[in-house]
């Protein structure tokens, strides 16, 4: 059942990116570690300049294929979810990358296969 499309992934991007930026410091991250705050706003940084340069819709410059933006997602997920244990990040701080690194492992995993046109 995968039914998260090129187009939808697009509009999610930019959302992403800027709420990696904002939502540390309106949760007040950094508590247990400052790599809490830290990391989150470099990967906002990085998501909206991947979304920049990706191959779709909404992308500006378009030099990244959509299948290497797919497996940079993956691959920050996976960071996400190990962060907590790699910095000892406690409470809100491990909570907050926990659940994104999920969000983005599902949204990655129910994503529709690209069809070439």
């Amino acid at each position: 059942m995968r039914f998260v499309t090129k187009r939808i992934h697009a509009f999610l991007d930019y959302p992403v990116a800027l709420t990696l930026m904002a939502l540390p410091f309106l949760l007040g991250l950094g508590a247990s570690h400052p790599m809490a705050l830290a990391l989150s706003v470099a990967t906002g940084v990085a998501a909206l300049i991947l979304t920049l340069l990706t191959d779709h819709h909404l992308g500006v410059f378009r030099v990244i294929s959509y299948k290497w933006h797919l497996i940079v997602d993956f691959t920050v997920a996976i960071l996400f979810l190990v962060a907590p244990f790699v910095f000892s990040f406690e409470g809100i701080d491990a909570y907050y990358y926990w659940i994104n690194g999920a969000a983005v492992i599902t949204v990655v995993s129910l994503h529709k296969p690209v069809t070439k046109a």
